[in-house]
């Protein structure tokens, strides 16, 4: 019976080594690069990164490089389809094209979590503590 339990700890991403990646972290941002090692609290090294942000039909990238990420900081965590990565109906633009644009989405964000924070903290005394980025 055991063994139809999937193996689901930081073991599992072996197959992922040297694939191109998608991470989607806490915070928001959304990066791309090869995995180059992780360890047992799925603490992730990335080569060859790229942060993307997207607007409507449009996204931008800019280089991160060799990128360690937290492995507590990773939401989602998937191999990019190289076959299909270059059929995806996005344009890409400059960076500086979009900033404006996401810097605002990320704004308006906030002050929608502050909101319902502020909502749940008068209507049904939920506490406000928390980090930035508590909520998945």
């Amino acid at each position: 019976m055991d063994s139809l339990i999937p193996f689901t700890t930081s073991g599992s991403l072996v197959d992922c080594v040297d694939r191109k990646m998608l991470v989607v972290l806490r915070d928001g941002r959304k990066l791309q690069g090869v995995l180059r090692s992780y360890d047992q609290f799925a603490n992730l090294v990335l080569e060859d990164t790229v942060e993307r942000i997207y607007h409507q039909d449009v996204f931008a990238e800019a280089w991160r490089g060799l990128f360690l990420i937290r492995g507590e900081n990773v939401v989602l965590l998937g191999e990019i389809d190289l076959d299909q990565e270059d059929e995806v109906p996005l344009r890409q633009v400059e960076w500086s094209v979009l900033e404006a644009y996401h810097k605002q989405e990320i704004a308006n964000k906030k002050r929608r979590e502050e909101l319902k924070s502020q909502i749940l903290f008068e209507e049904k005394g939920f506490c406000k503590e928390g980090g930035e980025g508590d909520g998945y």
